[in-house]
């Protein structure tokens, strides 16, 4: 069947090291369907990018049922405030106003929205980040993946995720960067573009996962 939801990029992350430190934002991703969700909601300087990306796609915050902070760092949650009708997930909470839901992501237990959409846990760059699932006609399955995935670049360079974003468990990390590469078929990265997972990416999970097998 048909799927219903279509993925719409509001903004495009990035992350560059200065002299100062790290220039970052996050990405910004509307999934519109029978249940609107909005991923990753940037800084709280970045309203009108928000508010101009919704009205770009005929889409008000109150229209928005699904929030998702695929983790709680500053760049990722900065205009929760603006989807008061929304469930909020916020790395493994689940809350509406002053209710916090009970939903085992620490156990694996996933939080399925319908046929075509679901929230898993991926912890790594924390201990406690989502990744969201969504099946679409004209990319496939899509991956939102938070900082799981810093950019393409560091599927050749670990250094991106492991040591530039501070992961917290590098080890899982690995697992479940690997895990998500071998399910989908696009990945929306915490600060990059977007990108499509190729044959030759999921060989050489594959192939690795095969060397430790035999070690």
């Amino acid at each position: 069947m048909p799927s219903p939801y279509s993925l719409h990029i509001l903004h495009e992350g990035y992350s560059r090291a200065d002299s100062t430190g790290m220039d970052a934002n996050c990405t910004c991703s509307l999934i519109t369907g029978p249940t609107n969700i909005i991923v990753d909601t940037m800084t709280p300087w970045d309203k009108a990018i928000l508010t101009n990306g919704l009205t770009k796609h005929n889409v008000n915050p109150d229209d928005v049922k699904l929030l998702v902070s695929t983790h709680g760092h500053s760049d990722h949650i900065g205009n929760n405030n603006m989807f008061l009708k929304a469930k909020h997930i916020v790395g493994f909470n689940v809350s509406y106003e002053h209710k916090y839901f009970d939903h085992s992501f620490s156990y694996g237990e996933e939080l399925v929205v319908d046929d075509y959409v679901k929230v898993i846990a991926t912890p790594g760059h924390t201990l406690t980040d989502v990744t969201v699932l969504v099946q679409t006609d004209d990319l496939g399955l899509v991956a939102i993946t938070g900082d799981l995935f810093e950019k393409e670049e560091d599927l050749t360079d670990e250094s991106i995720w492991m040591v530039d974003a501070c992961s917290e468990a590098p080890k899982l990390q690995e697992i479940n960067r690997n895990k998500i590469l071998q399910m989908v078929d696009h990945i929306v990265p915490g600060h990059g573009p977007m990108f499509k997972v190729t044959k030759e990416m999921k060989d050489r999970v594959n192939n690795i996962q095969n060397e430790q097998h035999y070690i």
